[in-house]
C-alpha cells in the first residue's frame, strides 16, 4: 500500500492505493479513500452508492454540479430534477430515471464530475 496526498479542485484528500492487484477479465481493483474531512477536522461519512440504493444515477456527461434540488430520503417520481448539471456552458437536468426515494446524493454543488461518476442513487 502506498499513501498520496492529492489537491482535487483546491480540496486536499489522503489517497491509500494497494498495490499488485490483477483482477480477472478486465476487472478494477477497489481503492480505499480517506473521505475529506470537514471543517471540524471529522470524516465525512462516504456510503457506497450500492449499499445506498438500488438504482444509480450517473453523471451523463462530465461537467459541473451547479445545485442540488432532492435531498435524501426526499421521495421522487420518474422525471423529478435531482440537480442541475453544468457541461459546455449548458444547464442540464439530471432527473429521477423511475418513482423511488433519494438514498444517497453523492455530490455537492460547485464539485465537478466526469460521464459516468456515480452523482445519486435511489431506493425504488
Amino acid at each position: 500500500m502506498k499513501n498520496y496526498t492529492i489537491t482535487v479542485n483546491g480540496k486536499v484528500y489522503e489517497v491509500t492505493v494497494e498495490e499488485g492487484f490483477h483482477g480477472k477479465g478486465g476487472e478494477t481493483a477497489t481503492v480505499p479513500v480517506n473521505p475529506p474531512k470537514t471543517s471540524e477536522g471529522t470524516p465525512k461519512p462516504v456510503q457506497p452508492a450500492a449499499a445506498a440504493g438500488g438504482l444509480q444515477v450517473k453523471a451523463p456527461m462530465p461537467g459541473k454540479i451547479l445545485e442540488i434540488k432532492a435531498s435524501v430520503g426526499q421521495p421522487v417520481k420518474r422525471g423529478d430534477v435531482l440537480m442541475i448539471l453544468e457541461a459546455m456552458k449548458m444547464e442540464n437536468e439530471i432527473v429521477a430515471p423511475e418513482d423511488g426515494t433519494v438514498a444517497l446524493i453523492q455530490v455537492s454543488a460547485g464539485m465537478s464530475v466526469e460521464a459516468g461518476d456515480i452523482l445519486a442513487a435511489l431506493n425504488v
